[in-house]
């Protein structure tokens, strides 16, 4: 293997995502004896994973620069996509859950929403990089207009996803809105008044959502299954059988995974959504207690990398870096979210455990990004390269 075939194979990188695909595999291998379907997932799941590395491969013959100079127009087809399936006819664009969110095609289901997440991610790191590049002098004005921006250009796709309607989703991209804005150097001042104030806004949409759920439906245009999804979080023990039934089921199957799990075919719990929204709780069964350590330090393993590549690419392109951190805060919602709704630290929602959840979207939107992360470890590797000549 010559020098320059050695800049594109990133050993790190390529062995985190083995080890993912290994365990999303194995746990839709025995989600699906759970829902007792016939649909063969695992060979789906393979052919979209097969498509993410054409995706990755793709992506090496495009340079930061021209993803930066790009970045905008790939934004506007994401935005295009998400206002075109709000206006698209129900035989493409079918209600599916109580929710316009996916172009129904002939074998095929597509959701905007997961790839525009990666149009907006690069967007926003273009935006930062953009600012910084033209602001000699930060000052507060400086830092009001980038935040200005950001909001804007977030507000834009998350307005689409509400009118879905998909609440979990939106959320996905204030957070991540939210972390990159953090990360952008902006002053702290203005940093901790927007924490504030959007911590206050939370708090107070929760609590009239507890005390006053009828309130919520009627005015605050909450949908009723989300009423529902909250109250179970905040006190199951007051609701119905059918508000609580994914909810003790998830804890049944994890708990009774025990240290070492049932293994393959060995699972008894049911509950639907096994294979999507609650992987994680088939692994907890399946694997038990090790198993899912060892899920859980894989994501650490690829966020730690995601923040040493960040940090070690700055100086080559500020761009790479952002983009770098805000793929990690999509990787950390969704982790932190989907875990800790299995749990019951958070409320139920329908955000998949990347990399492992089975879904086309899902998997080939989070291999997208995979594939830009790749190409800044590359364009490292090649600069450090070069500096140590």
């Amino acid at each position: 293997m010559n020098k320059k075939q050695n800049y594109y194979f990133q050993t790190d990188l390529i062995l985190l995502f083995l080890g993912f695909v290994i365990i999303s595999l194995l746990a839709i291998y025995n989600a699906q004896q759970i829902d007792q379907t016939n649909t063969n997932f695992v060979i789906r799941q393979i052919a979209f994973f097969g498509i993410g590395v054409c995706f990755v491969a793709a992506i090496q013959f495009i340079d930061l620069e021209q993803l930066y100079r790009g970045s905008i127009y790939i934004y506007l087809g994401g935005v295009f996509l998400l206002g075109l399936l709000l206006i698209s006819p129900d035989a493409i664009a079918r209600e599916i859950n109580g929710a316009n969110s996916w172009f129904t095609l002939p074998g095929l289901s597509i959701q905007p929403a997961e790839f525009a997440k990666m149009s907006t991610i690069l967007f926003l790191a273009a935006t930062i990089t953009g600012h910084k590049e033209k602001t000699e002098v930060q000052t507060m004005k400086t830092d009001i207009m980038l935040l200005l921006k950001l909001i804007v250009y977030t507000l834009i796709p998350v307005g689409l996803i509400m009118l879905q309607p998909d609440f979990g989703t939106s959320m996905v991209y204030l957070f991540i809105a939210g972390m990159m804005t953090i990360l952008s150097g902006i002053n702290w001042k203005i940093i901790v008044s927007l924490i504030v104030g959007l911590i206050s806004i939370a708090a107070a949409a929760i609590l009239a959502i507890i005390r006053f759920p009828q309130f919520a439906i009627d005015v605050l245009g909450v949908a009723p299954y989300q009423v529902d999804r909250i109250m179970t979080w905040f006190d199951p023990s007051q609701q119905s059988a059918d508000a609580t039934f994914q909810f003790e089921r998830s804890h049944m199957s994890l708990g009774s995974g025990q240290l070492f799990g049932k293994g393959m075919s060995g699972l008894e719990v049911q509950y639907p959504e096994a294979h999507t929204d609650f992987i994680f709780s088939v692994i907890g069964e399946s694997f038990g207690f090790i198993g899912s350590a060892i899920v859980i330090f894989l994501y650490f393993m690829l966020l730690y990398r995601l923040v040493t590549l960040g940090l070690s690419i700055y100086k080559h392109s500020p761009f790479g870096t952002y983009f770098c951190f805000g793929f990690l805060s999509l990787m950390l919602i969704h982790v932190f979210q989907n875990i800790g709704m299995t749990i019951g630290i958070m409320p139920i929602t329908g955000i998949p455990l990347l990399l492992i959840s089975y879904g086309g979207s899902s998997v080939m939107s989070t291999m997208l990004g995979l594939a830009i992360v790749y190409r800044v470890a590359v364009e490292h590797t090649i600069q450090n390269d070069y500096l140590f000549k």
